[in-house]
């Protein structure tokens, strides 16, 4: 079985700032920051990852992830491999694992180990790197695909994020700069938004003892809580439109300056006759 292994090109990899680079950027590894740094001037060769068994796993299932997708979803993945430029920042580029035809979104393929595996861990690893690409293309969304090494796929769709893109601009164009210029870089020391995931997960939660009680309550209160405010909005009706306050059988409605109307219960007055 012939493999494509992971092998950098580092004269080209010099000339652009790409997704994996955006994640170093907005990481806090200062160590991995100065010689990514080092790396973009020239000074030392990218590090040899054909050794790498991480890298190289994802590298080999990327046409297993890819076809994996088409599959499950029902779109298409083309633009494989395209190396593109940001239409204005020419230092800004993004060789793609693919675009989705059918929506526009990014396509982003990833390989990941099982252990400590959750969705929200996934996409905050790899936010920059999907923001970085979709901020190059264009893109309002991306995809990212993940096999891991306990046999599960997951898919999980992000929206561009202006706020996490503005950010991440700044401190590429803070790191480019400290490359045209020889100054070192030092860590962009903000703290990005959190990614936003599109809720797509069904969850049992018949294991929660909370969940349980609280359920119970719901269940039993339901049909009480449709009457009550049935009741309310039927006594609006009859609150006349130039009273202030309106009372009977132990309910007061009042309305507030900006005509709303709210009600409360009324203690009921125990009324003694005379002692004779």
């Amino acid at each position: 079985m012939r493999l494509r292994l992971q092998i950098n090109d580092s004269s080209h990899r010099r000339t652009f700032i790409g997704g994996s680079d955006a994640r170093i950027i907005m990481g806090e590894d200062e160590d991995k920051l100065v010689r990514l740094w080092r790396e973009k001037r020239g000074e030392i060769e990218p590090q040899d990852l054909s050794q790498e068994l991480i890298v190289q796993l994802g590298t080999i299932t990327e046409d297993l992830n890819r076809a994996w997708y088409e599959r499950n979803s029902g779109h298409t993945v083309g633009a494989v491999q395209r190396h593109v430029r940001h239409s204005i920042h020419k230092w800004m580029g993004a060789t793609l694992d693919g675009r989705v035809e059918q929506t526009g979104a990014v396509f982003e393929a990833k390989f990941m180990l099982p252990w400590n595996f959750s969705e929200e861990a996934a996409a905050e690893k790899h936010m920059a790197q999907l923001q970085h690409n979709m901020w190059v293309v264009a893109a309002r969304s991306a995809v990212l695909s993940i096999i891991n090494g306990g046999g599960k796929w997951v898919e999980i769709t992000v929206s561009a994020d202006p706020l996490y893109q503005h950010l991440l601009l700044t401190a590429e164009k803070r790191f480019w700069r400290c490359v045209q210029t020889g100054e070192p870089p030092v860590l962009f020391g903000i703290e990005a938004p959190r990614p936003r995931l599109e809720a797509v997960n069904v969850v049992d939660m018949c294991g929660s003892n909370s969940w349980a009680d609280l359920a119970a309550t719901y269940l039993r209160t339901r049909n009480a809580h449709g009457e009550h405010e049935l009741a309310k909005g039927e006594l609006k009706k009859l609150v006349p439109e130039d009273a202030k306050e309106a009372i009977g059988h132990g309910v007061r409605a009042k309305r507030s300056k900006s005509g709303a109307i709210s009600f409360d219960a009324m203690q009921t007055e125990v009324v003694h006759a005379p002692v004779q």
